[in-house]
């Protein structure tokens, strides 16, 4: 399956005149137990795909939110192995929706891409999107997860141009990630037809579907964000949710409230649909 995976329900979504929904969880935030329970959430109250990230010491990328989840999460000592196992035991009951792993290579690279690749394949990973491996350094890791069939999914910025996004396709496959927004995760929200061209572009250049993200944090949004994309990605309000949860001291409860969000914003994709508004 794998890379077949992304690109099935690519066609469903399609076929359906919408956006596919795209969500992010924290393996291991609050809990690991709670984590399996909030992939099960988000999978039945209608995500289309599923980011699991993978918790590291420096997200570069990621705003508080997702720093703090990290953190949570490596307080719990969970490990790159953990989050793979995490993944598989989600394959038991779920043989169709894609996973992908989002994270950062140092713990990569530590477990060997070939290895890594391997197990991502054996634990019913689709691919990942590694955010501090540029296209320039990612061949090892591209290589290994093609021998899988995985795939190597990368991001794109409003700051990309032609010839960069030419570079940035090369070798990309699954979908592309167009950051709404330069900065980090959560760091604000950008209007569609601002980052229209890009995903146009991004789109025209690599023959991939594109994902857009970073900002978006309700249904009302994530609706606009799918005039002009062809998935939108939720992750910050997403994890807001388990922290809230865990506050509160009701971690159990973080796929509960997760669930709630992902109906809001699948509910309100479907909606566009209805409407005849996706682009």
């Amino acid at each position: 399956m794998t890379t077949e995976r992304i690109r099935a329900r690519f066609e469903k979504v399609k076929s359906e005149g919408r956006a596919a929904l795209v969500t992010y969880l924290m393996a291991g935030d609050p809990d690991l137990e709670a984590s399996f329970e909030a992939l099960c959430a988000l999978r039945n109250n209608g995500a289309d795909i599923i980011e699991l990230g993978a918790p590291f010491t420096d997200p570069m990328a990621d705003g508080p939110s997702i720093q703090r989840a990290a953190l949570r999460a490596l307080a719990n000592k969970v490990t790159l192995a953990d989050v793979l196992a995490l993944a598989s035991r989600f394959r038991e009951i779920d043989t169709e929706t894609p996973l992908i792993l989002m994270g950062y290579a140092n713990p990569i690279s530590r477990m060997g891409y070939d290895v890594f690749a391997r197990a991502a394949a054996q634990a019913g990973l689709d691919g990942g999107i590694i955010v501090d491996l540029p296209p320039e350094e990612d061949r090892p890791l591209r290589e290994a997860f093609q021998v899988h069939n995985l795939s190597t999914i990368r991001l794109a910025t409003p700051t990309t141009d032609e010839a960069r996004m030419a570079i940035i396709a090369e070798g990309a496959s699954g979908f592309l990630y167009y950051v709404a927004v330069a900065g980090v995760t959560g760091s604000g929200a950008a209007a569609p037809e601002d980052v229209r061209p890009g995903v146009e572009m991004a789109r025209r250049i690599s023959g991939l579907p594109v994902c857009v993200g970073f900002g978006i944090r309700t249904g009302a949004q994530a609706a606009e964000m799918a005039k002009i994309a062809d998935g939108v990605v939720v992750g910050s309000a997403l994890v807001d949710c388990a922290r809230v949860a865990s506050e509160g001291g009701a971690p159990h409860l973080a796929g509960l409230k997760m669930g709630d969000l992902t109906r809001e914003l699948s509910v309100a994709l479907k909606g566009t649909a209805l409407l005849g508004e996706s682009h």
